[in-house]
């Protein structure tokens, strides 16, 4: 079963209140994400298709299921930082350390941290202050509207790699 093509792009939310608009951006761009993953097999969507980047469709998936989940459950609710995977958001081994990751395990974790995301950001006032300010970002207070802004920043760069990717890989292109 292609876990990829079961996730619907929807529609790009063109008059809804602040909250929807960006939440709704930011699943078009998961929709996106899963369009570039979609019909691949495990060696596909492992494959570095630009070396010497190792940079690999798989790889963003499970980066941007980390990224969620550190962003929502370390930095705004101020949970543990527990990774789904090892190893840290600082060092990046999400996008490269694939040798015994399974595409469902990928999916499994980046459909658990999709919808967190959804449910914090739809049960908080994004003008809510997280838990704590990261260290890179310097003194002040980081909203929830910057957290989701900022995720959803993160899709629109990774998307434009996967766009690469995938036509590296069969030819397909188009979002």
């Amino acid at each position: 079963m292609d876990r990829f093509a079961a996730i619907v792009r929807p529609r790009q939310p063109l008059d809804t209140d602040e909250a929807s608009t960006l939440l709704g951006l930011l699943d078009v761009h998961r929709g996106v994400l899963a369009a570039k993953c979609a019909g691949l097999d495990d060696g596909d969507l492992k494959r570095a298709a630009f070396p010497p980047s190792a940079l690999t469709l798989l790889g963003i998936v499970r980066h941007l299921a980390e990224v969620e989940r550190w962003w929502i459950e370390v930095v705004f609710l101020g949970g543990e930082d527990m990774s789904f995977f090892g190893g840290t958001a600082a060092d990046d081994r999400d996008f490269t350390d694939l040798d015994g990751a399974t595409v469902d395990a990928v999916v499994d974790a980046w459909s658990a941290a999709r919808a967190r995301t959804e449910e914090v950001a739809r049960t908080h006032d994004l003008g809510m202050h997280a838990a704590f300010t990261p260290r890179f970002m310097g003194n002040g207070a980081v909203s929830l509207r910057f957290i989701v802004a900022h995720l959803l920043e993160e899709y629109a760069r990774h998307c434009g790699h996967a766009d690469f990717l995938r036509e590296a890989i069969d030819g397909v292109t188009g979002w």
